[in-house]
């Protein structure tokens, strides 16, 4: 492996890392079900449920593996899904599919 490859797995994996836990898969889909225009730290904890401590604390590292784009706005923050990053990690896994298959296609 050369330093690029190596820089992409551990940015990969801390892009999985983040996604780990439920709740934070929970804030995710509400982030990727609303679109561009995202979601308040209020309109999140209603739509989720989560308590605003443990809510801050997700999106915290969320924000941190860039899987999601926090933005001021006057008093609030808005936060997005990162749809690019959100492509570079199943890309990561995606680009791989079935190579084994079909190396080992007519090999006995």
């Amino acid at each position: 492996m050369n330093i690029s490859s190596d820089l992409q797995w551990v940015r990969a994996a801390g892009g999985f890392d983040a996604l780990s836990a439920p709740p934070r898969l929970k804030v995710l889909r509400a982030l990727v079900r609303r679109g561009n225009k995202g979601f308040s730290v209020g309109e999140l904890r209603a739509k989720t449920g989560i308590a605003a401590s443990t809510l801050a604390h997700h999106l915290s590292a969320l924000s941190r593996a860039e899987i999601i784009i926090q933005e001021k706005s006057g008093r609030e923050t808005i936060n997005r899904a990162n749809f690019d990053r959100l492509q570079d990690l199943a890309n990561f896994i995606m680009n791989e599919c079935c190579i084994e298959e079909h190396e080992n296609n007519g090999k006995s």
